[in-house]
């Protein structure tokens, strides 16, 4: 006869790839989330740099009903009209002449990378191939965009990844005899490093970078997936630097917590693709980018990009402060609403710590603390975050 299993239930029956904290989230309003206790918890976390607009945010779910009464999905075989607006509106808000929809961040990079080598290899010859990360980059867990970031436990159970595809130290010299390939085809960079510790690249350093690959006709990539959309105080990182890349990807905050990517890409590179060369079935369905239109909207005011870099510099000053009243604090880095913290225990220690004392923070790497609230955040919610933050350090 048979052996008979139960079935596990509950958390039992989800495949254990999360180190979850042991809470169990239920609702959430503005700035705060709250457990099934009722316990509320201050969010400096914004769901991973996705919660842009806070919780329970009106417009935000009256954009969702409406959206509702409309097509939920069609497939990209016909035409409608949500996923035309929010591609002239960000082409109309930013460098790009083009854009293509998708589901994620890493399905953003994948297809910026695949997009670079077909316009690499039509406009520069077959060879030219490659695709160069920097050290520190994290730009997705599929094979390609696994293959440029720069976490070897992430990527050491998964080899062989993609071929073609190296990461290159943050050095100006380095990355100038590595571009000399005739081989390379893009090389893609986050201007502030998220996982990556929070490090905000140099903006000299940025613009040689721009330099460099127009010199040698190398596509220059932006992954704007966390540090775009309003987290530095303009709505693309890039516009600070004084620069625009050949392309530029998108996620996290774009369709107010519905999975979403996007690549904005210059006149140059959408000439070289042609119809089949890339699809997806659910990129650009007409629920998800009617509500990332209300979302694109929101966070192209400049009334909400002025609080997020006033604010931010305050962040930034109250951080260093902390810093020199306690040894636990070894660097602040960090820029807008997002900043990490570095510290001489493990980051994981004092994200606990925090949750213990009603405060939502990530780590970003085995000593950084991870600071990213809600854009909308107000000074004296940002202030009780601190506090808490000093208290727990």
């Amino acid at each position: 006869m048979a052996t008979i299993t139960m079935a596990p239930a509950g958390a039992d029956a989800l495949l254990g790839l999360y180190k979850r904290a042991p809470v169990e989230l239920v609702r959430g309003e503005g700035v705060e989330l709250f457990d099934a206790d009722g316990r509320a918890y201050l969010d400096f976390t914004s769901g991973i740099a996705v919660n842009a607009l806070g919780y329970g945010d009106p417009g935000l779910r009256d954009a969702m009903h409406a959206a509702a009464d409309g097509l939920i999905h069609v497939s990209n075989l016909f035409r409608t009209a949500p996923g035309e607006q929010l591609a002239a509106r960000l082409v109309e808000l930013s460098f790009a002449r083009k854009v293509f929809f998708c589901n994620s961040g890493a399905e953003a990079n994948e297809g910026a990378f695949k997009f670079a080598r077909k316009w690499a290899r039509t406009t520069e010859g077959a060879a030219k191939t490659d695709i160069i990360a920097l050290r520190g980059a994290f730009h997705g867990r599929l094979f390609a965009s696994l293959a440029a970031t720069d976490r070897p436990t992430y990527r050491a159970p998964f080899r062989p990844l993609a071929g073609g595809v190296s990461i290159v130290e943050r050095d100006i010299e380095d990355l100038a005899i590595v571009l000399d390939a005739d081989t390379v085809a893009a090389l893609v960079l986050e201007p502030v490093q998220g996982e990556g510790g929070v490090r905000v690249l140099d903006h000299g350093f940025v613009r040689e970078v721009r330099a460099l690959t127009r010199e040698r006709k190398v596509a220059l990539i932006f992954d704007e997936i966390q540090c775009g959309m309003g987290r530095t105080g303009s709505l693309f990182a890039y516009e600070q630097i004084g620069i625009e890349p050949d392309m530029l990807t998108l996620a996290k905050p774009i369709a107010g917590g519905l999975p979403m990517g996007a690549v904005l890409m210059s006149d140059q590179i959408a000439a070289a693709m042609n119809a089949g060369d890339h699809g997806t079935t659910f990129g650009g369905g007409p629920f998800v980018v009617s509500i990332a239109l209300h979302v694109l909207e929101r966070i192209a005011d400049p009334s909400l990009l002025t609080h997020v870099t006033s604010e931010g510099s305050w962040v930034g000053s109250q951080l260093r402060a902390i810093s020199d009243r306690t040894c636990r604090v070894r660097a602040i880095r960090g820029v807008g609403f997002m900043w990490g913290v570095d510290v001489g225990e493990p980051a994981g220690d004092v994200v606990a710590r925090a949750r213990d004392a009603g405060l939502l923070v990530l780590t970003a790497g085995d000593h950084t603390v991870r600071i990213l609230p809600p854009l909308i955040t107000s000074h004296d919610d940002l202030a009780r975050g601190l506090a808490i933050l000093e208290q727990v350090l």
